[in-house]
């Protein structure tokens, strides 16, 4: 089969790669019908993970129909639709059933190597590095899915297109969390610190479950018009002091909720931590440059939550622990726990209280997945989510 495979930094390739097969009794195979570029992906991309091995399989937002099951499937057979969230989850262990489904303690098969980073393993991702599981990914043409039943999410087969409940798997659900994670009364103001396609979807979801306001924070011009057509006041972080304004448009006393929406790669322009952080990245000083994370922390009114949907992998530093701890500051993060609100979602989708399609700027084939990539991850082209198609 054809697939999208990491060779090195900056080194994407459409390779020829063997088909998967069934490993076990509770796999599937899954031919993929359509799968996007993730944000996350771009970390990938730039180096920022070194468990990655040349030829892996990238991707972790696909959707597809099942092809093969496993001797041990029960509740899904050929032909049935589906979701695959990027976190694969055996739902048998304690935290499966406590619905922390991203801290899944059966699925990344690699749980030693995770240990040593993290301290404990969570769970298995879909092409996303050998320290989560080193399972192949889902941009490719077909996928074999670990603990099916209880990992995909089963989709009609007819009335909604694939672009409409594809982000089911990721984004939707990380957007949301995210929201959920502010604990959201009608009276906040709620900023977003990013307005890539995660960040878009936090602010569809503020909105959603209620916020008065929502502040938008990105230099990119299609970005921000993409969060003030949803609503969204807007700062420009390279025209305008972001905690300036924010103290302006909050008269003073600050967000009640922050979100960093951005993660280990902030671009920050000239502000002095960020060029530290580039420096020390440079040196192995430093893994993650979290400018962003300090700016919600030091923007964060007294009392409020910083939730934290953009990814970090390691280190960083000069975090305002001070401010945090005597402010009485709430931080909430983690991967998201897909499957806890993945229905809720696509009865919201069925119901059009929203159409996560706004999202998308871009459809290419498979085969141009290289191009999209670089597009992607340089904005160009007014590129803010590529779906791709097998």
């Amino acid at each position: 089969m054809r697939a999208l495979c990491w060779h090195g930094k900056g080194d994407i390739r459409y390779d020829t790669v063997p088909d998967p097969r069934l490993e076990h009794s509770l796999d599937v195979i899954v031919e993929v019908t359509t799968c996007a570029i993730c944000g996350s992906d771009l970390h990938l991309m730039d180096g920022y993970n070194p468990a990655m091995r040349r030829g892996d399989v990238l991707g972790h937002e696909f959707m597809g129909e099942v092809v093969e099951v496993g001797s041990g499937v029960r509740d899904l057979k050929a032909g049935d639709r589906v979701v695959v969230p990027f976190t694969i989850t055996c739902g048998m262990c304690e935290q499966c059933r406590r619905g922390n489904f991203s801290l899944c303690e059966n699925s990344n098969r690699n749980a030693h190597l995770a240990s040593k980073v993290w301290g404990y393993s969570t769970a298995g991702l879909f092409g996303y590095s050998h320290v989560t599981g080193g399972y192949a990914g889902g941009q490719a043409e077909y996928v074999r899915v670990p603990f099916a039943e209880t990992t995909v999410v089963k989709v009609p087969k007819s009335g909604l297109t694939d672009e409409q409940v594809l982000f089911l798997g990721d984004i939707f659900p990380t957007g949301w969390q995210a929201a959920v994670h502010c604990d959201i009364e009608p009276s906040d103001v709620v900023a977003v610190w990013g307005c890539g396609p995660v960040a878009q979807f936090c602010i569809k979801s503020c909105f959603m479950l209620g916020a008065h306001t929502v502040i938008a924070i990105d230099r990119i011009p299609e970005r921000l018009a993409m969060a003030r057509a949803a609503g969204a006041v807007t700062i420009d972080f390279e025209r305008e002091p972001v905690l300036e304004r924010l103290n302006e448009l909050t008269g003073g006393r600050g967000p009640d909720k922050c979100i960093d929406a951005v993660g280990l790669e902030a671009h920050a322009g000239s502000s002095m931590d960020a060029v530290m952080d580039k420096a020390k990245a440079a040196m192995m000083l430093e893994t993650d440059r979290p400018h962003v994370l300090r700016e919600a922390i030091m923007a964060c009114r007294p009392g409020g939550i910083v939730s934290v949907p953009g990814v970090y992998g390691g280190f960083g530093d000069k975090i305002p622990l001070g401010a945090m701890m005597n402010k009485g500051l709430t931080i909430r993060t983690g991967q998201t726990h897909v499957r806890r609100f993945a229905y809720d979602l696509l009865k919201r989708i069925e119901e059009g209280e929203i159409d996560p399609t706004f999202v998308i700027t871009h459809t290419l084939p498979l085969e141009r997945g290289p191009e999209a990539y670089r597009t992607f991850r340089d904005k160009e082209d007014g590129c803010i989510k590529v779906v791709l198609k097998p």
